[in-house]
């Protein structure tokens, strides 16, 4: 036993270990006690939060529906059962909730297929699944397929039942909230790619018309007939506008059934010539073709060229008619040229023995003791030798080559008169053709190329000659002066030219011969020309009267030799 002085001592000791210990205690409970009290209040602030909504519970025991709806009874949610997996279906369709309790093993249809069938219309819905440690088996594919929010073991706590259905409520508010978010967000994104898709494609569409209206203008301004033609039974497909022209027709009567050789020129076969009737080899499809077809006394440059796939083709038509023409008048032109250098060495080599003839002739009429008609016959030879000596002269002087530096003063009456004297040597074919020239006296010179101007009359002669019906008729050609200039006037009692010709006349590759008598470029070559030399054309015709061309020159009026 403590005794005196040291228990004394020990009894203070303990008595205030004693107090220290109660308040350590105390702290304790009350430290507890609040976080108890935390728990509680966030439990009842969840709960108020998640405390409305829909609640589906399922199972075939009636007892254990009862049960269940007790202890749900504590939450503020719309409670609906059914005895089967058919008659909940049917409810959950009425009713939509938003959490479904159901019990795994049911007759009929069980819980596994009717939650999947839950799932498959709206899987948001949270599914608790009343099991047994047995019966998790069966449905543990369910949670792998995360079809199942939580599974309640039997037995289950009251308390954490209702906790985990709350929990439950809690999970399908977030899920849908996060859902909605990002079905509003997907939804605006989507939205904005739409609209950004929509303006893409309406600028490239605007860039497609665009281009199509630039390839439609650009197709149709090329002024070379242009067809796209379907390779295989050359049906147009498009033709633009010069093409229409050439065929004297619309753009718009192209059907897409006519085929090309009707529709430019009116057959029922295809052209002769055309490759695309004949060639269906593999170069041409890399190549091309080319050809020259002819129509309607036309020549047509035929060029094909095939497009990638080689069912269509493009086809250019180009009508080499007047070329053709030009290169045969050009041949003509260069074999004349050629006559015309034989002919000035012919002329040298006759003139020689005409004068020679000429001289001896006019010895013999100076003689004596020749008889009268000796002295007409030697008149006839001297005449006809002076004929033949002018033809030859004239015909040295127009087979000279014309040239710029040859323009010089000319005897503009003696000019016309050797260009006549030539045609009518060359008219000698045409008996029944009278050519009447006169020429007024004297009259100034022209500064001129001789050449030039003999070939404009020369070639007004010409066309005279075709105006007159089988060269019957008469050709005036008279030379004159009128003020300061001097003219020479072609006329003929020919056909005359329509009144709707005249102002085209001078222009390149107009004429109305038919073709391959005439280019259209003799008169448009003589104008050009008497431009050059300062002078003009005047023209008066009258349709079964006859034309009259005057053409006149600068007059030069100081004195100088003739050339």
């Amino acid at each position: 036993m403590l005794s005196g002085h040291g228990g004394f001592k020990y009894i203070l000791f303990a008595d205030s270990f004693l107090y220290e210990l109660s308040r350590l205690v105390s702290f304790c409970y009350m430290k507890v006690l609040k976080n108890i009290l935390a728990q509680e209040i966030a439990l009842t602030s969840d709960f108020a939060a998640y405390s409305e909504g829909g609640l589906l519970v399922v199972d075939d025991d009636e007892n254990v529906l009862n049960v269940v709806c007790r202890i749900m009874k504590a939450g503020n949610w719309a409670i609906h059962t059914a005895c089967g997996g058919e008659e909940a279906l049917e409810v959950f369709h009425r009713v939509k909730p938003q959490v479904v309790i159901s019990n795994c093993q049911m007759a009929g249809m069980d819980g596994v297929v009717f939650l999947s069938k839950v799932h498959e219309a709206d899987s948001k819905v949270q599914c608790i699944v009343l099991t047994s440690l047995l019966e998790q088996l069966a449905t543990h594919n369910l949670a792998l397929e995360a079809l199942v929010f939580r599974f309640i073991f039997k037995p289950w706590n009251e308390r954490q039942f209702f906790l985990t259905v709350q929990s439950a409520f809690k999970q399908y508010a977030f899920e849908s909230e996060h859902f909605s978010g990002v079905v509003d967000r997907e939804k605006a994104e989507l939205q904005a790619f739409n609209l950004k898709l929509e303006q893409k494609i309406f600028e490239r569409t605007q860039q497609l018309s665009a281009a199509k209206r630039e390839w439609e203008t650009t197709f149709d301004a090329i002024e070379t007939p242009l067809a796209l033609v379907e390779t295989k039974d050359l049906r147009l497909r498009r033709i633009n506008r010069a093409y229409a022209q050439y065929a004297q027709r619309e753009v718009s009567e192209v059907s897409g059934y006519q085929r090309c050789f009707a529709f430019l020129f009116g057959r029922d076969t295809a052209c002769e010539g055309c490759p695309l009737s004949k060639e269906k080899e593999s170069f041409f499809l890399e190549k091309g073709l080319q050809a020259e077809i002819r129509q309607n006394n036309r020549t047509i440059d035929l060029k094909v060229y095939p497009m990638e796939s080689g069912k269509i083709s493009i086809c250019s038509y180009r009508d080499i008619s007047e070329e053709r023409e030009m290169q045969r008048r050009l041949a003509e032109a260069e074999k004349m040229v050629a006559m015309g250098r034989l002919a000035g060495g012919v002329a040298h080599e006759i003139n020689n023995p005409l004068s020679g003839i000429l001289a001896f002739v006019q010895l013999m009429k100076r003689g004596n003791g020749r008889s009268t008609k000796d002295m007409e016959l030697l008149g006839l030879m001297e005449v006809s030798a002076l004929r033949c000596k002018r033809i030859v002269e004239s015909l040295l002087q127009f087979s000279r080559k014309s040239r710029p530096e040859d323009k010089r003063l000319v005897d503009f009456g003696r000019c016309v008169e050797d260009v006549v004297v030539l045609f009518r040597a060359q008219a000698i074919d045409f008996p029944k053709l009278t050519v009447e020239f006169s020429v007024e006296p004297n009259l100034p010179h022209v500064d001129g190329n001789f050449g030039e101007i003999g070939q404009i009359v020369l070639g007004l002669l010409q066309n005279g000659l075709y105006a007159l019906k089988d060269g019957i008729g008469t050709l005036s050609v008279k030379v004159g002066q009128r003020e300061d200039y001097c003219f020479v006037s072609v006329s003929d009692d020919g056909i005359g030219i329509p009144e709707e010709h005249l102002s085209h006349i001078f222009e390149p590759h107009f004429t109305t011969k038919p073709v391959g008598k005439g280019t259209g470029l003799g008169l448009s070559i003589a104008y050009q020309i008497v431009s050059e030399h300062g002078g003009k054309f005047e023209v008066k015709s009258e349709v079964g009267v006859g034309t009259t061309f005057w053409v006149f020159f600068p007059a030069q009026f100081q004195e100088t030799k003739r050339p």
